[in-house]
């Protein structure tokens, strides 16, 4: 299985009751075949500019294990979905985050030494 990063961005009005959109979206990775490593909420941002008549939105982070056709599944049912405004599925280049961890480790020893 490969690792992704999807980031949802979900409709403000569902901020009080955030569990039902983000138990579906669990759901859809996990009916894939998918796994979830990794769950961040980074709450309600502004958004740059309107997107389906919103101006903010709710951002949820999931780092996920995806087999080989579970994006395009996962992309056909974010598309149609009510919840989700918008929703961004990436592969996770391996070898830029084993370096940006090791660069971090290096600047945590740095300002120990200090």
């Amino acid at each position: 299985m490969k690792q992704y990063e999807l980031t949802v961005l979900v409709r403000p009005d569902f901020e009080a009751n955030l569990d039902t959109p983000l138990a579906k979206v669990r759901d859809l990775i996990t009916t894939s075949g998918g796994s979830i490593s990794q769950e961040e909420n980074w709450g309600k941002k502004k958004l740059q500019y309107r997107i389906k008549n919103e101006d903010f939105a709710v951002y949820v982070y999931f780092d996920v294990a995806l087999p080989a056709d579970a994006p395009l599944k996962i992309s056909n049912a974010l598309n149609i979905s009510d919840e989700v405004i918008r929703y961004l599925l990436v592969s996770v280049d391996e070898k830029g985050r084993k370096a940006l961890e090791e660069a971090k480790a290096r600047e945590g020893h740095k300002e120990e030494s200090e």
